[in-house]
């Protein structure tokens, strides 16, 4: 899609403000289990997102390119002021990031070097 001045748009701008609200932060997977009761293949991650967040439980829909086991000590940029949401018998408390494949499949979007925990992208 092309605007008025022929410049391709991905989505509808948001001003910086709104994008400052978004927290986005860095955490590190403490624990990850098989979300069995998933309707999508999922697992259930605990994140240490340091001190001043703690920790944050999440579901992920990370099944096909992750296991639980590999997981374990993975960094990862997750949004933690969204609000709690139900996923099934789990209470997610953030959203992780990441981003589709070709076949769909989710990648996870993660610091390509070691980040302080709860380090906010600037």
């Amino acid at each position: 899609m092309a605007d008025d001045a022929g410049n391709t748009t991905v989505g509808e701008e948001i001003t910086w403000a709104e994008f400052e609200k978004v927290e986005l932060r860095v955490g590190v997977v403490l624990r990850a289990e098989v979300f069995a009761e998933a309707r999508k293949p999922a697992h259930k991650l605990w994140v240490d997102f340091g001190p001043e967040i703690g920790e944050r439980k999440s579901s992920a829909q990370i099944a096909s390119l992750y296991t639980p086991e590999e997981l374990v000590g993975k960094q990862v940029i997750a949004v933690v002021n969204f609000p709690r949401k139900q996923i099934g018998p789990f209470m997610s408390e953030c959203l992780i990031t990441g981003f589709a494949d070709e076949q769909g499949r989710i990648l996870l979007a993660v610091p390509d070097k070691p980040a302080p925990l709860g380090a906010k992208l600037c």
